[in-house]
């Protein structure tokens, strides 16, 4: 390494943060850059460890860790301690299509493996990361590259998430005339209208998409196969498919009163704000407002929290998000969470952050079950009953959460949000396409060969794995792409 005492010299740094009390009168990005010179002392800290553990994207029980797309995190954080930017950016897009989607809105298991991170504060990885991307594209370094030659073959993706996405750039490399399917009007899926303009804006997956465009790739919106276009139109103008559509079958809670108004899906809420705002800004009004509200959050993982600072910004009148688990500690447990893992430490989210600075004091509750939700009459929501609970495991390592007695309570609602999670994909096409599912309703097919039972369709991201993180859907697009080359061609030269 290019500094080998780096790390003993510079402490952490990631992005810095613009004042939670400003950032939420608008929907820029929450973050600030930093300084050319604090990046490279960033990239010094990255120490010669021999075994770099950050690159090597592992799953340890039921947690990733590390980077799936093995990311050459040594190299380009050498290289930018060198001053190297360019050089940095090939090796970023070596292994990875799109390095700034993952640098704003991957949690980088990245650092969870970094061996600096058993002793000291991690390597800020992702802050270097999306500095070199963003450099890159304040340079002009990153252009369209179409390829020299074309195959003649005709590849459909189904799904314009980072897996689509990262499939389609592969396939184009390789020569194949790609088209993606996307059923809503803009490109980019999840990316789009998953994750908050605030967060990751709408104008970072724009401009690569325009890229992709001009390196030949097709995107048709509006349009969802299955219905719009049917599976007997797939089979006939394409010689392979890959279908990449999300998770996108919402986890509920089956309580009395589910039905009542005002009790929405966290993702209904994300995906119409965000439109009515790329549309509008917000002129149209059709989107549902959390403003003036009680709003309650149920889930306490990272769509729960941009549903707090998408409920911040539209002013509403209280803001409470419901974790399942208890408090985490300050520092990971070093028994049953040991080093490489992910570490499961209490943490402070940008949306957390903001709803304190608004209503003084962190809206988290912890440990807390919804036991049913109470109506007005006029039939929507007005109160959330709930109770503590304690959790235990059986002799067989089940999870049983025992209610705690006397800790039922009743808070006040206009508004409930259900950020748990997602149960699978949609199973109209799977079920028109006659293929294999899993046990959890995903598409069978095997990672590493991606192939479903069906000849020339392949399956990648979470279609095929489940509800996960957008470096595993970017890795298994661009591994499907690879497979998906091997069956047309007879062989591959794609990574």
């Amino acid at each position: 390494m290019g500094k080998a005492t780096g790390f003993m010299e510079y402490s952490r740094q990631t992005l810095k943060e613009r004042h939670p009390g400003e950032r939420t009168k608008d929907w820029d990005d929450y973050t600030l850059p930093l300084s050319e010179q604090e990046v490279r002392n960033q990239g010094a800290r990255c120490m010669d460890c021999g075994v770099p553990t950050c690159q090597s994207g592992m799953e340890i029980n039921g947690s990733t860790t590390g980077c799936p797309v093995y990311h050459l995190i040594p190299e380009w954080n050498d290289l930018v301690y060198q001053g190297q930017w360019k050089e940095a950016l090939k090796r970023e897009h070596q292994m990875n299509n799109f390095p700034e989607f993952t640098g704003f809105a991957c949690p980088a298991p990245c650092e969870g493996a970094c061996v600096l991170g058993i002793n000291e504060p991690p390597v800020a990885i992702r802050t270097v990361e999306r500095s070199i991307i963003e450099k890159g594209f304040q340079e002009g370094w990153v252009i369209p590259e179409p390829p020299e030659h074309r195959t003649g073959k005709r590849v459909a993706v189904v799904g314009s998430g980072p897996a689509g996405l990262a499939s389609a750039a592969q396939l184009n490399k390789a020569g194949h005339l790609v088209t993606v399917f996307e059923k809503h009007d803009r490109v980019g899926g999840l990316l789009t209208y998953g994750i908050p303009e605030m967060k990751l804006p709408y104008s970072v997956v724009e401009r690569r998409v325009k890229i992709l465009e001009e390196e030949g790739i097709d995107f048709v919106t509006n349009t969802e196969v299955g219905k719009d276009y049917t599976v007997e139109q797939l089979r006939e103008n394409f010689d392979a498919v890959i279908l990449c559509g999300g998770a996108a079958v919402h986890r509920d809670v089956q309580v009395e009163g589910r039905a009542l108004k005002g009790v929405h899906y966290a993702m209904e809420f994300l995906h119409s704000n965000t439109k009515s705002l790329l549309d509008s800004n917000h002129g149209d009004g059709e989107y549902i407002s959390a403003a003036g509200k009680n709003v309650i959050v149920i889930g306490g993982g990272d769509t729960g929290t941009d549903c707090l600072a998408t409920s911040v910004r539209h002013n509403c009148k209280s803001l409470t998000q419901f974790d399942i688990y208890d408090k985490k500690g300050a520092m990971r447990d070093e028994v049953g969470n040991p080093w490489p893992q992910y570490p499961v430490i209490h943490r402070v989210e940008y949306g957390q952050k903001e709803a304190e600075e608004t209503f003084g004091t962190d809206p988290r509750a912890y440990a807390v079950m919804t036991k049913r939700f109470v109506g007005d009459e006029n039939g929507h929501i007005k109160e959330v009953h709930t109770v503590n609970v304690k959790l235990r495991y059986d002799e067989e390592g089940n999870k049983i959460r025992e209610e705690i007695p006397g800790s039922e309570k009743a808070w006040p609602a206009d508004l409930v949000l259900l950020a748990i999670g997602f149960s699978g994909p949609e199973q109209d096409l799977i079920k028109a396409m006659e293929l294999e599912t899993n046990q959890n309703s995903t598409v069978k097919a095997e990672y590493g060969d991606y192939k479903t039972n069906v000849e020339g369709v392949f399956a990648a991201g979470d279609m095929r794995r489940g509800q996960s993180l957008i470096v595993w859907a970017i890795n298994e697009g661009r591994e499907a792409a690879r497979e998906c080359d091997r069956y047309l061609m007879g062989a591959t030269q794609l990574p």
